[in-house]
């Protein structure tokens, strides 16, 4: 499963609000597509639809949603989200990962 820490789901509670998404009707989705420097990368979306195929982590105040293809990718994976003066944003902490770029948005397994 994908785990997203305390101050990650803050954060995405927080862009939700700002876009005007409410999060009892909206996910979060998060999966895996070919591409960036690794080979792989991370995408993340707030999405209105459970597929019937879809893992669904129940985090609270925001259900993370992941589409069959994905999961395997992203067993154990934590989301994190650092702020402040050297913050990185979003951070992907991926155990299945052999190899990950300098700006950490894609992976290679």
């Amino acid at each position: 499963m994908v785990d997203v820490t305390e101050g990650a789901l803050e954060k995405l509670i927080s862009l939700m609000m700002d876009e005007g998404i409410n999060p009892d009707t909206h996910n979060l989705r998060v999966g895996v597509i070919g591409g960036g420097c690794s080979g792989l990368q991370y995408e993340m979306d707030f999405d209105d639809q459970i597929e019937e195929k879809d893992t669904v982590v129940d985090m609270g105040p925001l259900k993370v949603v992941i589409d069959y293809r994905s999961i395997l990718y992203l067993a154990g994976t934590i989301l994190d989200y650092k702020g402040g003066l050297n913050g990185k944003g979003f951070e992907w902490i991926n155990p299945n990962a052999n190899r990950t770029c300098g700006c950490g948005e894609s992976f290679s397994i």
